[in-house]
């Protein structure tokens, strides 16, 4: 008996209907979203090339990008004002780095080629790697590049300028960055910075001095410290702002970057890469080299084994540093894990800092060999993310050699974007800490209170064993115990 309170059955044919015209709105909404998405890209093109004014580098020594193939990029920091291009003037690439994005790796890969390395520029001879850019501009530099990397394909070119990095930095919001030391000049004949120690925000003129200074360092340090500065950039979300604004970045590429990148299709190529990549991490490809009076140089063994890391890089597994095994027996001694103590020295650094922070100052008690403290702590204040004002200290320790520094830090902000998501927890003397490697090298290793905050910072070069660095944060304590 029919319910007259039912509503009618649908018929078969009715059924069809309705499915039809929800198969025909998903494919409309489909196709729409394509659309929408490669007018995008069509905008994106139009933003680089400046409205079609600005023309695409003829490189073809270029390798083309198959479509969902692993891509790697040549970025060139060129340090050529506006007066030497006047004046035609090249000038030296100041900045060689290659970045490569594979789809079936878990991290991006990240190599800074050394600008003094010794190589055979194609049709100049001997010279420095970054002489190549003032001989033959950006299509020498991707041959020099090639010839002597072997294995290593560049499918990209993107020559940027000052202005630019200055600009995309202060567009992503500045950067917060943990600066190892004390960066200063005031002679003339090298440019000027003063950047003092400590976790930090840096902003266009100072992040570009930073990550250019070389006065007093090595090369391959320079380069450990731009790939630091980058990572740290990423890991704030750099990325996810680009996506979000792409046009307006794009713009700004446009602006101040010279690139073969063109047209919808490499764009789209290159897109897809980006974003397949921006929630993975990036691993720093330390180059092999020796380091000479004039040149930096590298055997062909050395070269073959950083290629070989850069091309097949990917996310070290959280338990590439597993704790080690307990054993009966003496225990290892600080010699022998190449530290010392240190106690008095720390605890003076601590004494001096307290007063001027309103939380408990940690020291270390151990060092490494041979180092010693540099100056006095840094005592300062530091806003986070919301504007809200923090208390904080830096220790610097100068481990030996140029460039070779690690430092303590402490602050009342617990959770800044250098501390978001550990690799690893370890107990050490009955405490928590947390573990940040690189590849399979910790960076830091940080300790969390109830007011605080506390890391040990690895030198850039990460120059200290894991070893010494979970020594080092475990025997952080208080001042007079």
């Amino acid at each position: 008996m029919n319910d007259p309170q039912r509503p009618p059955r649908l018929s078969w044919d009715m059924w069809k209907r309705f499915l039809m015209a929800g198969g025909l709105v998903i494919a409309l909404t489909a196709l729409t979203t394509a659309v929408a998405g490669l007018l995008k890209v069509r905008d994106v093109a139009s933003a680089i090339s400046e409205n079609g004014h600005k023309k695409a580098l003829k490189v073809p020594e270029l390798t083309p990008a198959e479509a969902g193939a692993p891509q790697t990029i040549l970025i060139l920091g060129s340090d050529v004002r506006k007066s030497d291009r006047l004046r035609g003037v090249k000038g030296n690439s100041d900045t060689m780095m290659l970045v490569h994005l594979d789809p079936s790796k878990h991290a991006t890969a990240l190599l800074s080629v050394p600008r003094d390395l010794k190589v055979l520029i194609p049709g100049h001879g001997t010279a420095k790697i970054n002489a190549a850019y003032a001989d033959g501009g950006p299509r020498l530099a991707v041959r020099t590049v090639q010839a002597n990397l072997p294995g290593v394909r560049i499918n990209h070119v993107v020559d940027i300028n000052f202005k630019g990095f200055k600009a995309a930095v202060n567009k992503v919001g500045c950067v917060y960055a943990d600066i190892d030391r004390r960066y200063f000049n005031a002679d003339v004949s090298y440019a000027s910075i003063n950047i003092k120690p400590g976790y930090q925000k840096l902003c266009g003129s100072d992040a570009l001095d930073y990550v250019r200074y070389r006065h007093t360092d090595t090369d391959l340090v320079r380069a450990a410290r731009q790939q630091d500065f980058i990572r740290q950039a990423k890991q704030q979300g750099g990325v996810q702002k680009i996506v979000n604004d792409y046009l307006s970045f794009a713009k700004l590429f446009g602006r101040y970057a010279d690139t073969d990148i063109r047209g919808t299709q490499q764009i789209l190529r290159l897109a897809k890469l980006v974003a397949f990549s921006a929630g993975r991490p990036v691993r720093e490809v330390h180059f092999r080299a020796a380091l000479g009076p004039s040149y930096v140089t590298a055997s062909p063994e050395q070269i073959a084994a950083t290629v070989h890391e850069f091309l097949h890089v990917d996310a070290a597994p959280r338990s590439a540093t597993p704790a080690p095994p307990r054993r009966p027996g003496r225990a290892p001694t600080l010699a022998s894990l190449g530290l010392q103590q240190a106690k008095t020295s720390g605890e003076d650094q601590a004494i001096e800092a307290a007063p001027h922070v309103g939380f408990p100052v940690l020291y270390p008690r151990l060092e490494s060999i041979g180092a010693s403290y540099v100056d006095t702590a840094r005592t300062y204040t530091i806003d986070d993310l919301n504007g809200r004002r923090h208390q904080a200290y830096r220790m610097v320790v100068n481990k030996g050699g140029f460039g070779e520094y690690y430092g303590i830090q402490g602050m009342t902000w617990v959770n800044p974007p250098l501390l978001d998501k550990p690799d690893e927890s370890r107990k050490v003397n009955g405490r928590k800490l947390d573990l940040y490697y690189v590849g399979n090298q910790l960076r830091l290793v940080a300790l969390t209170t109830k007011r605080a905050v506390y890391w040990v910072a690895n030198t850039l070069t990460l120059s200290l064993s894991n070893k010494q660095m979970l020594a080092i944060a475990g025997s952080l304590q208080r001042i007079g115990q």
